[in-house]
């Protein structure tokens, strides 16, 4: 029976139509031979399949000005495909494991994290899927934190000792050597991703193992909301507090009108479940004048508006697209406040309800 091809990577990115210069929300999943594409991660059947074999790979993408974070694949027929990540790590990881799909295609080689200086040989009676369910189990599994390191915070991530100390207290394995032969080979197949110079650069081959039993490695599940960001000041840190209670960040934003494209000052409120962005007159009031619905939409930042006039905005500007393919404009107070927003939006579209 023929193998399944694995999934390398998934998630929501904005894909340029083929036809039309329309970007729509398409949920995207790498797999060893080629790209799909679906309008809904819920959805059984792709709206397309780009094949890798014979495709090249572009990044950064400089044809759409207005757009950041672009890279474009062309097919080995010369169809160019267009799609926008978040930001730019995001971007980047899309990027780095389609050009090694494409590599080990060509090569002939099954795609793996990295190519192990030992075979990993594990029992049969081990399945690396049901284990890491096992694993993501919100009340048994390994418990995702906020960690910091090198002045930077790693969200929804979790140290290389905590998964060694998990396999260890769940059975799963006789000591921590048999741990280390485990969690590597997770890694390779993409069940564990590393975040941090220390584990990027173990999992690169720059270690005696692929996976490390360190408090200072971190790692995290490649469908959970993480991201890292820059060390911020008190007042910051208090608004992006941990995603424990309904409120995940608030502040001041400028929304277009759907209507008139006008621009106003809206307080917007953040909210893990539902995910919902709800924004309110900043003047006062309880009750919220709109909200946007997070699950499953797209954000990503713009350099310019379309309708818009010049004098109405400047910059540090970004876009949320909707499951159901509305479009929201909003504009930050800085470019680092921008990121904040998109970051935290964009976890809140896959974790949320």
């Amino acid at each position: 029976m023929e193998r399944e091809p694995m999934r390398i990577r998934e998630g929501y990115l904005v894909k340029k139509g083929s036809m039309f210069n329309t970007w729509k929300p398409m949920w995207v999943v790498l797999l060893e031979d080629g790209i799909e594409f679906y309008k809904r991660k819920s959805d059984n059947s792709p709206k397309g399949m780009i094949p890798l074999k014979g495709s090249t790979i572009n990044s950064p993408c400089q044809d759409f000005g207005k757009r950041m974070f672009v890279f474009k694949l062309t097919a080995a027929k010369q169809q160019d495909h267009f799609f926008q990540a978040s930001y730019l790590e995001e971007r980047d990881a899309w990027v780095r494991d389609i050009k090694k799909a494409i590599q080990c295609i060509d090569g002939g080689q099954r795609f793996a994290r990295k190519s192990t200086r030992k075979s990993i040989r594990l029992p049969e009676t081990i399945n690396l899927s049901a284990l890491y369910l096992s694993m993501k189990d919100p009340e048994k599994g390994i418990k995702e934190l906020k960690l910091e390191k090198d002045k930077k915070v790693f969200n929804h991530c979790f140290t290389g000792t905590a998964v060694i100390d998990w396999l260890v207290s769940s059975n799963s394995i006789r000591n921590r050597k048999e741990g280390l032969m485990l969690a590597s080979s997770l890694l390779n197949e993409g069940y564990l991703q590393p975040a941090g110079d220390t584990s990027k650069a173990a999992a690169e081959g720059l270690s005696d193992t692929p996976f490390l039993d360190l408090s200072d490695a971190y790692y995290y599940f490649p469908d959970s909301g993480f991201f890292c960001e820059g060390n911020s000041s008190d007042d910051d840190v208090v608004l992006k507090e941990e995603f424990r209670g309904m409120i995940v960040k608030q502040g001041c934003l400028l929304k277009q009108g759907h209507r008139r494209k006008n621009w106003k000052v809206r307080k917007f409120v953040l909210r893990e479940d539902p995910a919902y962005l709800h924004y309110y007159d900043p003047a006062g009031g309880e009750d919220p004048l709109g909200a946007i619905h997070l699950r499953g939409c797209v954000v990503t930042a713009v350099e310019d508006m379309p309708d818009s006039k010049k004098c109405d905005v400047e910059n540090n500007l970004f876009e949320i697209i909707t499951a159901s393919e509305v479009h929201y404009y909003l504009q930050a107070a800085s470019s680092a406040e921008r990121t904040e927003w998109i970051k935290a939006i964009q976890t809140v579209a896959r974790t949320g309800k």
